[in-house]
């Protein structure tokens, strides 16, 4: 009997349900696939984390077989707000949380393992952007940072900006306390720990929901803050670093072609 094949790699990747303008692609990977052993199996793309960086760049190799052709541009992201503009030239590490490119072939890529990944583009698909949200970059504006460069670059209002939201921490796992509660005026996005007194559970994707359309950016497609979207709660398919502390990071790419 003919035993089946592995899977290929776009196979595995989460899938987007994004309508992106003509000319414009984007993945998400999981940590489905890959070469690297355990705590980091298997498609780590984080080559911060511990992980042999032989696998890591091997990894990295099978991302950038799935991309047509593109090239992927990893940041050193520091839960800042600072949007670096890149090309083919630029080198992986350039320390930012945010990514926007106009050229082709060139993806704008962000990591994760519990944080928001976002990804933009304007409606006709002239601009690309990528973003990295933790609660810190969140609260500090990363995302509205993010917006005003897409709108900026391609000369459009925010109403005609495309983001999606990939999974991150969903809001029965993320415990915060008044500290994070305090940096966010958004009551309807915290609810009191069941268990823990001053603690609270964050809707991380829906502070970054209600940032986006308090910019008027009217499409907003990817994360409901369902429990699917979970990184924590999706062991088998997601990294997560508050469920597991040592582990591998998957990533978010967008290019133009």
């Amino acid at each position: 009997m003919t035993q089946p094949s592995a899977p290929t790699l776009s196979a595995l990747l989460w899938p987007m349900n994004w309508a992106l303008p003509e000319g414009v692609q984007a993945l998400c990977t999981t940590r489905r696939g890959g070469v690297s052993n355990a705590p980091f199996d298997g498609l780590n793309l984080g080559d911060h984390v511990g992980d042999d960086p032989r696998a890591v760049a091997q990894n990295r190799a099978l991302l950038q077989a799935q991309l047509s052709g593109a090239r992927p541009v990893f940041l050193t992201q520091v839960h800042g707000v600072d949007v670096a503009e890149v090309h083919a030239s630029t080198p992986d590490g350039t320390r930012a949380d945010a990514c926007i490119t106009q050229d082709v072939q060139v993806a704008c890529t962000i990591m994760v393992a519990d944080c928001l990944p976002a990804l933009f583009t304007d409606d006709a698909g002239r601009v690309v952007a990528a973003a990295h949200a933790g609660w810190r970059g969140l609260a500090a504006g990363v995302l509205e940072q993010t917006v005003r460069a897409v709108c900026a670059q391609a000369g459009v209002a925010p109403e005609r900006v495309r983001v999606w939201l990939g999974p991150c921490i969903g809001p029965d796992a993320f415990e915060v306390g008044d500290d994070v509660r305090d940096a966010f005026f958004a009551e309807g996005y915290f609810k009191p720990h069941p268990l823990r007194p001053h603690k609270w559970l964050a809707d991380l994707a829906g502070l970054a929901r209600f940032r986006l359309q308090a910019l008027g950016v009217v499409a907003v497609a990817g994360n409901d803050s369902s429990q699917a979207w979970c990184t924590v709660s999706q062991q088998s398919r997601l990294f997560s670093y508050r469920r597991d502390s040592t582990t591998g990071r998957f990533a978010v790419c967008i290019w133009r072609t």
